[in-house]
């Protein structure tokens, strides 16, 4: 996959469908990369520009020394996408992404015409629980807390079938330090005053089984923002994209035919 070579930072990204078409662009949990959209993929129109990146600290992108902030993180997607030469994208922000999404729409308007949130919140959780993860994996590394994210992320029924088992691999492998670093970012952050003076279109997305932002928190914040839509899928957990791609796909898909974007 190709990197975007920025002045401090190497991003990895990769980027499938029409190379010429109306850009959506997806965003990835916390601890995980770019292929938690493989199997949405191939389910979306054709005639869409797909983009995807790891976050810094995440997959094939370089890992700076913690802590970021998340004025960082939305810095690194806007210079991807001017890298790329994106305008009037819609920006598809995951849990730690619906963050970066929220604080590129206030910013750049230019790049970001709509947005879905799926999993995410104006605020995710408070600073005491991000600092006690943080010390977790300081101490025990990614397996520390593998085992209570899988039961956050993801339905019961996902976890019996034993379905979780290839995310919880790549949790594991993914780099502590820039879990830790995005990990501070995600504490530190605050959007509900910002994201209240967007006014573009949001589809929220959210999951009945979500366990790390249920789906009252996710409605809250499409609440804040005018023009906004939400939508409940059941039996879901935090990871929709992963448990029931069909009905993702299905979801972004009539949003995207709702706003003209294809």
């Amino acid at each position: 996959m190709p990197l975007a070579y920025l002045p401090d930072l190497r991003l990895n990204y990769r980027i499938d469908g029409a190379a010429a078409g109306p850009a959506v662009v997806f965003t990835h949990a916390l601890g995980l990369d770019l292929t938690i959209w493989d199997a949405v993929m191939p389910l979306l129109p054709g005639s869409l520009r797909l983009i995807r990146y790891d976050l810094r600290g995440h997959g094939g992108s370089d890992v700076p020394a913690p802590p970021y902030t998340m004025g960082a993180l939305v810095r690194d997607a806007e210079r991807l996408l001017d890298h790329l030469a994106v305008r009037d994208c819609v920006f598809v922000g995951l849990s730690i992404g619906g963050l970066v999404a929220q604080g590129l729409a206030v910013k750049r308007l230019d790049q970001v015409r709509a947005l879905m949130l799926s999993g995410t919140a104006a605020r995710i959780g408070i600073a005491s629980q991000w600092q006690d993860r943080i010390a977790k994996v300081q101490a025990g590394g990614m397996a520390a807390i593998a085992e209570p994210t899988m039961q956050r992320w993801f339905s019961r029924r996902f976890r019996a079938a034993g379905l979780d088992a290839p995310w919880r691999d790549l949790l594991n492998r993914c780099n502590p330090q820039g879990y830790i670093g995005c990990a501070h970012a995600i504490a530190g952050s605050d959007f509900y005053q910002t994201t209240a003076r967007l006014t573009l279109p949001t589809l929220a997305l959210a999951g009945s089984e979500d366990g790390s932002t249920p789906p009252d928190l996710v409605r809250e914040t499409a609440d804040l923002i005018l023009g906004s839509r939400f939508q409940l899928l059941r039996g879901v957990g935090h990871l929709p994209g992963i448990e029931a791609p069909e009905a993702t796909a299905a979801a972004l898909t009539g949003f995207l035919e709702a706003i003209g974007h294809v």
